[in-house]
């Protein structure tokens, strides 16, 4: 029999889980958030500009979350939802405006 965990434990799961995704990625100072810092809202920290708010689910309100993120954004960051089901690989919802944001900065880099 397969063994049930809380939402809670899966919540702290999926958040060390994508840590260390970015830390496999080269940012080696991703560490889930509330551990290091319980009064900051954000779920993993050490992506400077980045507010990251991590959800494991099988059953995402994609809106719900993203307004958390903005919600929980300080003044300059870039709000970020990091979410996946199970058996399926992360992805990142973010705001059009920032998606164009990143894509002008990658398309002058690679101009050069």
């Amino acid at each position: 029999m397969a063994k049930k965990i809380n939402s809670r434990e899966k919540g702290k799961a999926g958040e060390r889980e994508f840590a260390a995704l970015c830390r496999k990625h080269g940012f080696e100072n991703a560490r889930r958030g509330q551990q290091y810092n319980g009064l900051d809202g954000q779920d993993v920290i050490g992506l400077d500009g980045i507010h990251i708010e991590v959800k494991r689910a099988e059953r995402l309100n994609i809106d719900e979350a993203m307004k958390q993120s903005i919600r929980d954004s300080k003044e300059g960051e870039m709000p970020i939802v990091a979410h996946r089901r199970n058996r399926e690989s992360w992805k990142i919802t973010m705001r059009a405006e920032d998606w164009f944001e990143f894509y002008k900065a990658w398309r002058e880099r690679n101009e050069r």
